[in-house]
């Protein structure tokens, strides 16, 4: 079965079509070749080029984004992640791999993630956004609630497959050979921020509804 996401129902055009400029802010220049892993549209690719990307190459599981994708990209694969990975050549090397909302969907992220240890150039930066699974809503619906409260898109899209905290995510990539240089989130509100500094920012973990994980090879 493929890797990627599953058949369940189609989702709204914009799910492929976020830029995510709020975390490729954090990135750091320059970008160079680059590589996105589940690059829907284009979007966040069109970003990257503008960020200074030297080389764009996509991989995408839905046909009609893939198509648009390529548009933008140099080149874009069309299927699922662990397939398209495997086709790559290992002297195929990028200094900059992008993992945007899209582990969650796969049923086995750990070989997508040594496999891109095998494409990454010395030094290259892995970039990941992933949900939080220790965001206090899930505690909320879980507890009070008694659902874990599946959506078509957001925190709990039903398509998701793998839940990870940031202890998880980070324990992945390093099993797989990555070494964490950085873990970010969104900005919180006022009264969450603070709460966080008092807490020397043990609070952030039931706050961030997703991380922001800066990876080197």
């Amino acid at each position: 079965m493929p890797s990627e996401i599953l058949p369940l129902g189609g989702k709204p055009a914009f799910y492929f079509e976020h830029s995510r400029a709020d975390v490729i802010a954090y990135l750091r220049t320059p970008l160079g070749r680059a590589l996105d892993v589940g690059c829907g549209a284009g979007h966040v690719g069109a970003a990257l080029k503008e960020a200074g990307a030297t080389y764009l190459v996509g991989i995408e599981m839905d046909a009609d984004a893939a198509a648009r994708a390529r548009e933008i990209f140099d080149v874009v694969y069309e299927g699922d992640a662990e397939r398209m990975l495997e086709g790559l050549p290992d002297a195929e090397q990028f200094d900059l791999i992008c993992c945007y909302d899209v582990l969650e969907h796969l049923y086995d992220p750990e070989s997508v993630i040594r496999r891109l240890h095998s494409v990454a150039a010395p030094g290259a930066v892995l970039h990941i956004s992933i949900p939080n699974a220790r965001h206090l809503s899930l505690v909320r619906d879980l507890v009070f609630r008694g659902t874990f409260g599946y959506e078509v898109v957001g925190h709990r899209d039903a398509t998701h497959l793998r839940w990870f905290t940031k202890s998880d995510i980070v324990k992945l990539v390093e099993d797989c050979g990555w070494k964490v240089t950085g873990i970010e989130t969104h900005a919180f509100r006022p009264w969450r921020a603070l709460v966080s500094r008092m807490s020397l920012g043990y609070a952030s973990e039931f706050f961030a509804v997703q991380w922001y994980v800066e990876c080197r090879a």
